[in-house]
This record gives structure tokens, sequence and C-alpha cells, in this order.
């Protein structure tokens, strides 16, 4: 994988023949990667778009992850394609830096949406009066804060990536790092803002969700307030699903920042084996399965399916996970 690092030795150094049989090993997982995630986010983009006039909190969160995910899937994984089927980036200096600089939008874009919509939901559930308040808002702040940083945190790469000549007419697309310690900084500070730190946000988040849900239901089960049970189940549920989101999120990109960690801080690691390919292809499963995870918590997910690839249904409102538009639907205080 070339997201950050592949191919950054000195242009001069005698380069070694690729693993053919690894490389056809990589272009069809990856195609199955392409495939699947354009399909299944842009169906549940359409699906959302066609119902926007009746948009709730969450589904713009769901929505704005969908394009992350394609922005993944057509900016990340299609050329990573391209690029392993021919072996050599063919394309120009500016394409090159452009693409370098998309990969990365990408996983930021994918990343700061499942944090701001976790943060979202902290608010929902612990402080409901800044959720009711930001209601109101025209714009979605959590969302375009999320895009400002993908777009200024990719722009690294349009200065280390560039088109550079390999060997005596042939070309690729690698980046320059200054000797022996610009690699290691890099790929350690692209972990740490694009998956640490990140994690430990929505981590604490969760915690304090799960906190504050617990309490309410030992509350609710004291109090049996029905009407109010209710809008706690549907709230409960948006909750959860947001956490399995998280938890899909660290299962598939842990292994590849700790891949591209290992690959920079151990000369001996072994980058080139089918292992090490694998875990590095494991983060791109997260575009896809967002989409599964929304369709899995819609509560038919069949029907929802359907519904995506037949136009004829598309008419019909189907059971999606919907926040309550009540602000007193989970913590509320006992009287």
């Amino acid at each position: 994988m070339r997201y950050f690092h592949s191919n950054t030795s000195n242009a001069t150094s005698e380069e070694q023949p690729r693993d053919e049989g690894l490389a056809r090993v990589e272009i069809a997982l990856l195609s199955m990667i392409f495939l699947s995630a354009s399909v299944l986010n842009a169906g549940l983009l359409l699906f959302l778009w066609r119902r926007r006039k009746h948009m709730s909190r969450m589904r713009v969160f769901v929505f704005h992850l969908c394009l992350a995910d394609l922005v993944v899937a057509f900016f990340q994984v299609c050329p990573q394609l391209i690029w392993d089927i021919t072996d050599r980036f063919l394309g120009p200096d500016l394409l090159c830096r452009l693409v370098k600089y998309l990969q990365v939008v990408g996983m930021f874009a994918s990343t700061y949406m499942i944090v701001a919509m976790t943060v979202d939901r902290y608010q929902a559930v612990c402080k409901p009066m800044v959720t009711f308040q930001r209601r109101r808002a025209r714009w979605n702040v959590p969302v375009c804060v999320a895009w400002g940083v993908s777009l200024v945190g990719g722009l690294p790469q349009i200065f280390i990536f560039s088109q550079v000549q390999v060997a005596p007419g042939v070309f690729d697309c690698w980046a320059d790092f200054v000797q022996p310690w610009g690699l290691k900084t890099y790929v350690t500070w692209t972990t740490l803002v694009i998956f640490l730190l990140p994690v430990l946000t929505v981590v604490a988040c969760q915690a304090r969700i799960c906190r504050a849900v617990q309490a309410n239901l030992s509350m609710k089960t004291q109090t049996r307030a029905s009407g109010v049970a209710g809008l706690s189940k549907a709230r409960v549920k948006t909750v959860k699903m947001t956490v399995a989101i998280v938890l899909v999120y660290i299962a598939c990109w842990a292994p590849f920042f700790t891949a591209q960690l290992w690959s920079v801080w151990d000369e001996q690691a072994p980058t080139e084996t089918a292992v090490f390919t694998i875990l590095m292809l494991l983060a791109s499963l997260n575009s896809c399965a967002n989409p599964c995870i929304y369709l899995l918590f819609s509560g038919n997910v069949p029907k929802s399916l359907f519904s995506l690839m037949c136009r004829g249904q598309m008419g019909k409102k189907e059971p999606m996970p919907e926040e309550p538009t009540m602000v007193s639907s989970l913590y509320v205080n006992s009287k």
C-alpha cells in the first residue's frame, strides 16, 4: 500500500522486482473492496438524499460519512488498484500530488466524521440542551469542522510526493523525506492525528455515554415512565450504532497503522509478505462496513437493501435509526 511512504527510498537505489503472486492477491482484494464500498455507500447516499427533507441529525452524520467513504473508495482504493495493476504511476506530476493528497483527505474525513458523530451522541445523551440549540443552526458545525480538518490535514502530501525518475526513462510517484528521521516522523505524526487521538477521543466519549445510559436505564426501571422509556430506546439505538461504527473502525485501522509504524521503525520488517499486505488492506474494509452497520441498525436489512437497489422502492420510507425529536429523551431528571 502506498498511502504514505511505499517506495520512499532513494531513487538511485536498485529496485527489487515485485512479487507478482502477491500483487495479484492485492489487486483481487482491492477490486472487491472498491466495488463493495462504491455500491454500498452510493446506494445509501442516494437513499438518504431522497429523504433529505426529513433528515435527522444522525442521518446527516451518516450521509457525510458515506461521502467520506466514497472519497476513500474513488481517491484512495481505486488509484491504489490502478497503481498495483500498472506497477508504476503513469500520470503527470500534478496528478501524482493530487492523488496522494486525496488519499489522505479520505482517511482524515472518514476518521473525523466518526469523531464528530460520537461527540454529537455524547452531547445528545449527556448535554441535551446543547443538541437542542444546535438543531436550530443552519450549518452543522461538527461536519464542517471534520471536512475542514480533512482538507487541511492532507496538504503535506502535496509537498512530500512528486513524480520522480527511478530509472532511465522510468518515472513513479515517490516521496522525498529528510534522512534518516523524516519518514519516521511523518508516519508517527499521521498515526497520532488520524488514529490515536481520534480513538482516545471517541473512547472517552463512549465511556461517558455508557455511564449516562446505565444511570438513565436504572432510573427508568425505578420510575417505569412508559412514554419516556420509548424515546430512550430510540436514542439508545443510535448510541449502539455509533459504538459499532467505532469498534469496526478500530478493528480495521489498528492493523494498518501498526504495520505502518513497524515498517518505518524496524528495518527488518517483512513488508513484502502476504500477511503484511493483508494487514494494510484491512483499513479499506472500514468503508465497506459503515453502510452495512447503518443498515443493520435500521431494523429491516433486507427491505432496506432492496429499496437501495430497486428504484421503484425509493419512494417508500423505510424504518431507519432515528433520533427522537424531544430534548428530554435520555437524560431525564426524576421528580
